[in-house]
């Protein structure tokens, strides 16, 4: 057991934050050893884009010591890779939780104390603006202050590259090491001097004129919100705001997770929209990042799942910048619909996969791009929708924008959707999660599908299993020297099935723990001619594996909206 005077007497000598410097002193006085020992025995891990953590006191807690750290790893690492560092500067921007702008004015103090300027959103934006300025101002990188849909009591630390993309390895593990040798606060102050230059005005505006662009949709000024946007492009009239949800709230108080994606997040919007009239829902999650659809048809409520918009928005990109060929690309992730895969090979255009998580969408476009390629979209299931033209990275309020220019010329989405499943098939998705106890627990758990069969399980649900690629260990049973194509990580988990049976029916599920939550999640399809099997076949498979592969007291179920 680590000494818990030396935990508390180290601590409270690194915070200035008076507090944190409570927080450890109410622990200590109280002699909380095992909390302590929680907060102050391991570090926050740099990861996946940066930091996502409970805000708190502690090494192992986001807080104003461990924002300091962060930021003065980071400015040594752009100092000794980019020579232009000193006069590219660096983009920052924060939300609306609690702390977000503290930790922005924090973070950019320690740029500005290592003569890097900062190009400085002075207000709340939405996560897009930060990789937008990024490649506007040709920046050396961008942080935005966010932890997305997480619940109230985290935050975050996302960073940017100077491609406008996330961080990816290895200059997410170089940071860390940065972090580490750069752990002493050198400077703790919130104001800025000259090299904190506002860019918020000019910022929004470029870029609400570049989404505007593409759009079907006259020009519109400076705003805000994607209730103030849609009033601005002709919509004023039948676009209405939930009044308890139209301002940032760090509380979120009207949804148990803020996160569009949870079973009953958008249940207050479809009661406004019962009252109102209104048939068709638009959503994002705090930060704008993501974006979610609601239609009312024949007075039966359909929330669309990220596939199915997705396949929509890809659809319409299609329609309207059509002929497209071989050097045409649209991207989408390995846990996402097979559907785009489908239409591509059908209609004639590339469509790619990557792993999750758009620092591997939005990459791989922009390396596409330099090999001339023209890459047109990417999403991942998870809500995430790019237009590469305006970010290289997931955004809400492009989706929004493109999403209503579909509907004006489609009319009701879902009878769009209705059409595409005739022409392509459907594809039902039956997507869930399991919250877990531990990370022990889910590297258990994920060992033992490892252990049911060598070198894989020969039968799921009575139907042969045609292929297993396992991103973790690396092995792919389909590849030559059963090497995959896709990366190999020994730091997530990630097991890909696909499984054969009557020859109108295909199959594939894929289990991957979260490498920004405690969950195990598992993204399930079922592709049929026929609407009926291809649901029941994606039920049958999921409440088998429920049984069988994840029935375990310790996993709690949360189960995501499917369905076609």
């Amino acid at each position: 057991m680590v000494d818990l005077e030396d935990l508390s007497l180290v601590n409270l000598k690194g915070f200035q934050d008076p507090l944190t410097r409570s927080e450890i002193k109410i622990l200590h006085d109280e002699k909380n050893t095992q909390e302590l020992e929680s907060r102050l025995s391991t570090r926050l891990s740099f990861g996946t884009a940066g930091l996502r953590a409970r805000m708190g006191a502690g090494f192992a807690r986001l807080n104003s010591l461990t924002i300091i750290q962060t930021s003065q790893g980071l400015a040594e690492f752009l100092l000794s890779r980019l020579p232009n560092a000193r006069t590219a500067g660096i983009v920052i921007g924060y939300d609306a939780r609690y702390n977000s702008k503290k930790f922005a004015q924090l973070a950019a103090s320690v740029f500005e104390s290592r003569e890097i300027p900062v190009w400085w959103y002075e207000d709340q934006v939405h996560t897009p603006l930060v990789p937008y300025a990024v490649k506007s101002r040709s920046a050396a990188a961008g942080i935005m202050i966010t932890a997305s849909h997480n619940p109230a009591q985290d935050n975050g630390y996302k960073v940017y590259g100077s491609n406008g993309c996330q961080i990816n390895s290895p200059d997410d593990a170089l940071i860390a090491a940065s972090i580490l040798q750069n752990l002493e606060p050198m400077v703790w102050k919130l104001d800025g001097g000259p090299l904190r230059r506002p860019i918020l005005i000019s910022m929004e505006s470029k870029y609400y004129d570049t989404v505007a662009s593409q759009v079907a949709f006259p020009k519109f000024p400076r705003l805000r919100y994607m209730a103030a946007m849609v009033k601005q492009v002709g919509l004023e009239t039948s676009m209405l705001a939930v009044e308890q949800q139209a301002q940032p709230d760090p509380d979120f108080p009207t949804v148990q997770y803020p996160n569009p994606e949870e079973n009953g997040a958008l249940d207050l919007a479809m009661s406004t929209a019962n009252e109102a009239g209104t048939t068709l829902i638009l959503a994002n999650d705090p930060d704008a990042d993501r974006f979610a659809a609601a239609e009312n048809v024949d007075g039966v409520w359909h929330q669309f799942t990220g596939d199915q918009i997705g396949i929509l928005l890809a659809y319409w990109l299609f329609s309207v910048r059509s002929p497209l060929g071989e050097d045409d690309v649209m991207l989408t992730s390995a846990v996402s619909s097979q559907m785009l895969s489908f239409i591509g090979k059908t209609e004639g255009f590339t469509v790619q996969e990557t792993l999750t998580g758009f620092k591997w969408l939005g990459n791989a476009a922009e390396n596409l791009e330099r090999q001339g390629k023209r890459v047109h979209f990417a999403y991942e299931e998870a809500l995430g929708y790019m237009f590469p033209n305006v970010v290289h990275d997931k955004d809400g309020i492009a989706a929004a924008m493109n999403f209503l220019s579909a509907c004006r010329s489609w009319g009701s989405p879902w009878v769009k959707l209705q059409e595409l499943y005739e022409t392509y098939g459907y594809f039902v998705t039956a997507n869930t999660y399991w919250r877990t106890p531990s990370v022990q627990k889910t590297q258990s758990l994920f060992q033992n599908l490892r252990s049911l069969e060598q070198p894989f399980p020969s039968l799921v649900n009575h139907r042969p299993v045609t292929r297993w690629r396992d991103l973790t260990i690396g092995y792919d049973s389909a590849k030559e020297n059963n090497i995959p194509d896709l990366p190999v990580s020994d730091q997530s988990q990630m097991i890909t099935c696909w499984l054969g049976g009557p020859a109108a029916d295909e199959y594939r599920f894929t289990v991957r723990a979260s490498g920004t939550e405690p969950k195990i999640k598992i993204y399930l399809e079922c592709r049929n001619k026929n609407q009926q099997s291809a649901s029941k076949g994606a039920e049958e498979l999921l409440a088998w594996l429920k049984r069988t592969w994840f029935n375990d007291d310790e996993l709690q179920i949360e189960d995501k909206f499917s369905g076609v």
